[in-house]
């Protein structure tokens, strides 16, 4: 079934393009509401098989290439007088096919579920992104029961981790990573480990200028470059959203992770369209 395929896709993390057949016009391979799954690599299901099926497949995997985020419907007509590329079918009918992309869920990884961690959580879990929460204090984590019990729209995934630098190592390529947890000590050492590895799409550190003046003489310490360094942002958030409520700072963040993905989002297809 195409809901269980596109499941295990979502879960492996590899982006899809879901195609349904929404009407159909006289004789057709197969009737409205027939659905076919495609990635790079495999067709799952079917629309109707033959130059059809090839047409769609080819168009959602060039939707595939280019990043496209936007839905977009195909007319097909089956009868002699159309381009076959992929061989002829003479049934004479007409096939409009919807090509929507689904694509990988952004990463977003929350160390630290103090009062902004878990305002920051809840803001979150209302988009269509996979949360990482985690706290080396399990009773932080037990504030999340209410949020995980109310269907959120992110995928949520808790962690009791003291150790969180190993659970930082297997985030996956383009994750973003947001530091905050109860301890500077503890902070510093998930700087070190997010500087360590490659591929990360932004690491954020809570505190001020201070703090990360401070952060930056010991990193340095540790063997990083300033250029490395660099790659850390603090203070995060929006710098036009001013309050130290953790409503407030939890909303600047949100605005600027949301913000971030959007323009990664679009410089990513302007950069294979440029290819």
């Amino acid at each position: 079934m195409w809901i269980e395929d596109l499941a295990r896709l979502r879960a492996q993390r590899i982006p899809a393009v879901l195609a349904t057949v929404v009407s159909v016009r006289g004789h057709t391979p197969r009737e409205a509401g027939a659905k076919m799954v495609i990635t790079a690599d495999e067709l799952l299901g079917s629309v109707g098989g033959g130059n059809l099926e090839m047409l769609v497949a080819t168009r959602a995997r060039h939707m595939l290439e280019t990043a496209e985020q936007s839905p977009e419907q195909l007319t097909l007509r089956l009868n002699d007088r159309q381009p076959a590329v992929y061989g002829k079918q003479c049934c004479g009918g007409e096939a409009v096919v919807l090509l929507e992309p689904v694509p990988v869920r952004p990463v977003i990884a929350i160390f630290g579920i103090g009062h902004v961690g878990l305002e920051l959580a809840h803001i979150l879990s209302r988009h269509d992104v996979e949360l990482v929460l985690t706290d080396s204090r399990p009773e932080q984590l037990a504030q999340l029961q209410p949020l995980l019990a109310s269907s959120p729209v992110a995928q949520i995934r808790c962690h009791h981790a003291v150790l969180a630098e190993q659970l930082l190592s297997e985030l996956p390529t383009g994750a973003m990573v947001v530091i905050m947890t109860h301890d500077h000590a503890e902070d510093f050492h998930l700087c070190d480990a997010a500087l360590r590895r490659d591929g990360l799409g932004f690491v954020g550190l809570i505190g001020s200028a201070a703090k990360y003046t401070r952060f930056t003489k010991m990193l340095t310490e540790s063997g990083h470059s300033p250029g490395s360094i660099a790659g850390i942002t603090c203070p995060i958030g929006l710098p036009g959203i001013l309050g130290k409520q953790p409503a407030v700072i939890a909303l600047s963040v949100a605005a600027d992770l949301l913000s971030r993905m959007t323009l990664d989002a679009a410089s990513r297809r302007e950069d294979v369209l440029r290819i």
